[in-house]
């Protein structure tokens, strides 16, 4: 049954005259937060109880002909702008208010079991991890230690090798159509390189998105975090940012998304300083499940916020998924296990 919500936020705006001299009082009224499987009404009315001949709604700037009872089921989660556009005598006025639409269901817990355990190089800062034919791809972070490696998974082995610029710290990474894409975190530039030969092809900039952090791709487009609650939807030729979701669970944004992988039709993004995973829903942003993943730190000689979990790498072929950590001295495969 849907709920029908009844908080309101409440936007004065006062000093609005008519040739008689006295002030209207115009309020927008809309929930400040609401859950996608509730209806969302909004409506403007005048303190005073003063004539109002007409209004338009907007959700986002796109007009709404009906505004009671919004089935908003199919939105994208997050933030929202709500406004009106009010007419009474010969005045209009511009309201608007945000709004937050919130999953409408807790996520589902996940545990691990350990299927395989492999080496991994204990000095290598991980911030990107993907498999591709064999062998794993990595990305380390950290100005002057920074790289692009290719990884023998059984012998931990970096079988090639491509150092970053000091000046960059490297970030997430993704393999799409026989090219690498490479993040750096605050330079606001990325890299493409072949494949094979690890050459440059080019750079590109960042445009709204705020930092690298994660990259992955749909078999479409790539998908990139900031470190905030934004997922961008980046075009793979352009390298320009198309659009965003905005990740949230029943009670709010999860930001410190990380490293990222798509697979099963979801993402499955590392939160950074937690030795979790997020798995989201790519077209409206809710957090479907969280993996619980303690335990591996400890297992791989590491303590502390800055050698936490990070990389996460799905082999379609042989449904294995792999995880580790950031100076970790070992690579997992892992199986899911939802927690009863």
């Amino acid at each position: 049954m849907k709920k029908i919500t009844s908080f309101s936020l409440f936007l004065f705006l006062m000093g609005l005259t008519q040739s008689c001299g006295n002030a209207y009082k115009l309020e927008l009224s809309s929930p400040k937060r609401i859950k996608i499987n509730e209806k969302l009404s909004i409506s403007v009315s005048e303190k005073n109880k003063k004539p109002i001949d007409s209004v338009r709604y907007y959700i986002d700037g796109e007009r709404i002909e009906n505004h009671i009872d919004i089935d908003i089921s199919d939105s994208r989660l997050g933030k929202h702008a709500v406004s009106a556009t009010v007419f009474f005598g010969n005045q209009q006025k511009q309201l608007t208010n945000t709004i937050y639409y919130l999953a409408d269901r807790l996520a589902e817990i996940y545990t691990y079991e350990i299927v395989n355990t492999y080496p991994h190089d204990p000095n290598a800062f991980t911030q990107g991890l993907e498999y591709h034919d064999g062998y794993l791809y990595e990305t380390t972070g950290q100005r002057g230690e920074s790289s692009l490696r290719k990884v023998d998974i059984s012998t931990g082995k970096v079988v090639q090798k491509l150092d970053l610029d000091d000046m960059y710290f490297g970030e997430g990474m993704t393999i799409f159509q026989n090219k690498i894409y490479m993040l750096t975190w605050q330079s606001k530039v990325g890299f493409v390189f072949d494949l094979h030969s690890f050459d440059k092809l080019k750079e590109f900039s960042y445009n709204e998105s705020k930092e690298g952090w994660g990259l992955a791709h749909n078999g479409e487009k790539l998908i990139k975090s900031d470190g905030t609650e934004r997922l961008w939807f980046l075009n793979p030729e352009t390298l320009e940012e198309e659009g965003f979701i905005e990740v949230y669970a029943h009670n709010g944004k999860v930001t410190m998304l990380n490293e990222l992988e798509y697979f099963n039709d979801r993402i499955y993004a590392n939160k950074w300083q937690t030795n979790s995973i997020v798995i989201i829903n790519p077209k409206n942003g809710m957090v479907e499940a969280i993996v619980d993943l303690k335990g591996l730190q400890e297992k791989s000689g590491q303590t502390g916020d800055d050698n936490i979990l990070n990389g996460i790498a799905y082999d379609a072929e042989n449904d294995r998924l792999f995880v580790t950590g950031k100076d970790w001295n070992k690579l997992y495969e892992i199986k899911l296990l939802k927690k009863q």
